[in-house]
């Protein structure tokens, strides 16, 4: 699934949040087995969170979706989308040192 753009060229936050959840939601469907329920989500991920991987060793990070409505965490997305895009089979990788993500997501109190 690629991101779709807008005319202008920029996606709204709107679009690219439900867009980025949708892509989130199927990663299960495509990988099946062990560790996902029966609609492909992944056992160990609470209600209302997703997963992120993180760093070069992709370090599996499970985070709130409220975390979402934050600006600080939309650049780390657009980055992600710049560097990677969202049309693969990696999960949601955010181009961010391990230390550095650790340190604004616990500044944005999740």
């Amino acid at each position: 699934m690629a991101i779709r753009k807008y005319s202008g060229g920029k996606l709204s936050q709107k679009a690219m949040i439900k867009q980025i959840m949708k892509r989130c939601s199927s990663l299960g469907k495509k990988n099946g087995g062990g560790g996902y329920d029966d609609e492909g989500l992944p056992v160990d991920v609470p209600k209302g969170h997703f997963v992120v991987y993180v760093g070069e060793n992709r370090t599996r990070y499970i985070v709130p979706i409220s975390i979402l409505n934050m600006p600080e965490f939309l650049n780390l997305l657009r980055r992600a989308e710049e560097e990677f895009g969202f049309d693969h089979d990696m999960g949601l990788t955010i181009p961010c040192d391990e230390e550095i993500f650790q340190s604004l997501t616990s500044m944005l109190k999740m």
